[in-house]
């Protein structure tokens, strides 16, 4: 209990140090070294209780109306606890280094300050066992991080965006708070340990599960109310970038987690479908928005849409084949879930730190405009990478080995009776094997176009390597990448301990605690030893490296001439692919996902081409309704005449409608 305290106190200390200190310089080191104090105290905490497998319960009398806060800890908050210690640690490396360009900056004291409190409130939200104490969480946590978006508000389109967070993030909270008050209402209680023990109908349950799924799943990004994160993400300073996607969607997932496996009765194998359904959805039309950007960071937030889709869909079949009673398998797709929530929150952070640092030197976030970075930044090529690899789910990387979890508990599906069942995963299986192909074209796109080629502007030309801090920074999450990689068991086996805590089962014991292999369920199924693969892949490498080198050596010999070059001069920039001729054949092919304007303009022996692409879903739901809430709110205004005697004929008009009412 101590060391959560702690926890949460020097989060609380980073944030207020920028308000009692003034000098820039100070400001920085002093949330640095608070936040990196918080994380390494957050990390412990819950290595600690997931090691003792004692929950802790604790009570803070001071809530309002002699309602006290109450808090909890168990093995599901220790583990998006560590996540968001991990991140916390490493961002507060990063951060003084990237925040300089704030230095002489207003906004510095908004950014240190809002950060420390936008962790602070996660915390609150992990550990939180009431309503009172989880919305008020909540709310803090989207009131901080939208001004962390609305950082850089002199442009009208970072307003817009802040704006548009900051709805989706209310709407979330509405919808959260109606699922809790279906379960108060046959609870009696608002205090979370209550629920699990109410006996609340079949029909209600499912209702108290749509609002939680719609409102966990819009702060999640869940289509379609993913609209908030591809404006949020790409205006936000890059470190918070990392904390908004790497962990605030996981404090969704938690939310959601906690809210169907804890205190929701016996799961239907209905809510499965849809959790799928949407999963699935999300993925594909996640991946393949961010294949046709060319804006970094919005081409990230769309990857992490994708990748939400792919949680979701562990955690539809954990939902289905628990409901048809296979708690194994229930178990083996809820592990999937929670391993991809940790490598996403280590994987997108690090691509997201990797985006902040190319921004910061290149003066770009336009694909387009860039190329040859490895020239001028071999080191932030490299850690960008692994970042690419793990997130395109390729071995000896960490996302390989939860995509093929969640894999081989889709292959289980001709278990279940129902045919609409085994039809449905294998579908669902096929779009992820899909997603997974689509996700590694679009970051072979992202690295050739950013990091290969030549460079395309002066910025790029001039640019270096980012600081030490903000490599070392990098290099510890893709050390992480690599190790929860080639070492599933050891994150399979801390995993057992929430699947014990939730559904009252565990992996074998005998198939996780082996060193060399990881078997899911029987090696008659499926087996798979990363490290033999790290092995082969660094053989192989090996191999190749000393096959170029003995035919270049022999090539040197021959002492060859150099290649004709067809009667065509020196290479240029307007010669190598661009990352919107990369995308085309893709988009040629999935077309009717986007909205397109396409147009080619020849004036005066002149060629010009614009391409716009829009996201239908903003298109035909979310832009209408902006139109019509402009229309209701101009129309509205007009009673607003700045005449008194108006306003007083308003006043008398309500006294005798509500004395007709009252009457």
């Amino acid at each position: 209990m101590l060391l959560i305290i702690i926890s949460l106190s020097l989060a609380l200390l980073a944030s207020t140090s920028a308000l009692i200190t003034k000098k820039n310089k100070a400001i920085t080191l002093l949330n640095s070294l608070f936040l990196a104090s918080s994380g390494v105290s957050a990390t412990l905490v819950s290595v600690l209780t997931i090691l003792n497998k004692n929950a802790i319960f604790f009570t803070l009398p001071f809530g309002i109306n002699n309602w006290s806060w109450h808090f909890h800890f168990d093995a599901l908050s220790s583990f998006f606890f560590a996540i968001l210690g991990i991140i916390t640690f490493v961002i507060s490396i990063y951060a003084p280094s990237y925040l300089r360009q704030y230095q002489k900056n207003s906004s510095l004291k908004l950014v240190t300050f809002f950060t420390g409190l936008f962790i602070f409130s996660m915390y609150l939200v992990l550990i939180a066992n009431d309503i009172f104490t989880f919305m008020f969480s909540w709310e803090l946590m989207s009131i901080s991080s939208y001004f962390l978006v609305i950082e850089n508000h002199q442009h009208t389109a970072n307003r817009k965006a802040a704006f548009i967070y900051l709805l989706m993030a209310h709407l979330s909270g509405l919808l959260i708070l109606s699922g809790f008050s279906v379960l108060a209402k046959f609870s009696n209680n608002y205090i979370f340990t209550y629920f699990a023990n109410a006996n609340i109908p079949a029909a209600f349950a499912s209702i108290a599960f749509v609002f939680a799924l719609l409102g966990f799943g819009t702060k999640a990004g869940i289509v379609p109310f993913h609209v908030w994160l591809p404006k949020a993400h790409p205006v936000a300073p890059s470190h918070i970038s990392a904390l908004m996607s790497g962990v605030m969607l996981k404090i969704a997932i938690y939310g959601f987690i906690r809210f169907c496996f804890v205190f929701l009765p016996a799961m239907q194998w209905e809510w499965g479908v849809i959790v799928i359904i949407i999963g699935t959805i999300s993925a594909l039309i996640g991946i393949l928005s961010a294949i046709t950007q060319n804006d970094l960071k919005k081409l990230l937030a769309y990857s992490s849409i994708e990748n939400v889709g792919i949680i979701f869909i562990g955690l539809g079949l954990s939902i289905i084949f628990l409901a048809t009673n296979h708690p194994i398998l229930a178990t083996l797709g809820l592990i999937a879930a929670l391993y991809h929530a940790l490598n996403h929150a280590i994987f997108k952070s690090l691509l997201f730190l990797n985006a902040g640092a190319i921004i910061q030197r290149a003066h770009e976030h336009d694909l387009e405009k860039m190329g040859g970075l490895i020239h001028k930044m071999p080191q932030t090529a490299l850690l960008f990478l692994v970042g690419c690899i793990s997130i395109s789910a390729l071995p000896p990387f960490n996302g390989f080995i939860s995509e093929w979890l969640t894999f081989q508990t889709a292959l289980q599906a001709p278990i279940l009776q129902s045919g609409l069942l085994r039809i449905l995963i294998p579908v669902a299986a096929a779009l992820l094997a899909l997603t997974g192909t689509l996700t590694a074209a679009c970051f072979v796109k992202v690295f050739g176009t950013v990091f290969l080629g030549k460079s395309r502007t002066h910025h790029i030309l001039h640019s270096h390597e980012t600081s030490v801090s903000m490599r070392f920074a990098m290099l510890i999450l893709s050390i992480l990448c690599l190790l929860f990689g080639i070492f599933p068991n050891f994150v399979i086996n801390i995993l057992n301990r929430i699947t014990l805590e939730l559904l009252h089962n565990t992996l074998s014991n005998t198939d996780v605690n082996q060193f060399l292999w990881l078997t899911p369920k029987t090696n008659n199924i499926a087996s798979l030893s990363t490290i033999l693969i790290m092995i082969g892949i660094i053989t192989g490498l090996c191999l190749t490296y000393i096959l170029i080198k003995i035919i270049l050596n022999k090539k040197l010999q021959n002492k060859s001439s150099p290649p004709w070059d067809c009667g065509f001069g020196m290479l240029t920039t307007k010669m190598q692919y661009s990352a919107t001729a990369f995308a085309m054949p893709i988009r040629k092919v999935f077309a009717p996902v986007w909205k397109i304007e396409e147009n080619v303009i020849t004036k005066n022996n002149e060629i010009k081409y614009s391409l716009q692409i829009y996201d239908k879903i903003w298109c035909y739901i979310y832009k209408p309704l902006e139109t019509l809430l402009n229309k209701i709110s101009r129309l509205t205004a007009r009673i607003q005449g700045g005449n008194i005697r108006i306003y007083l004929l308003y006043i008398l008009a309500t006294l005798l409608i509500l004395l007709w009412v009252i009457a």
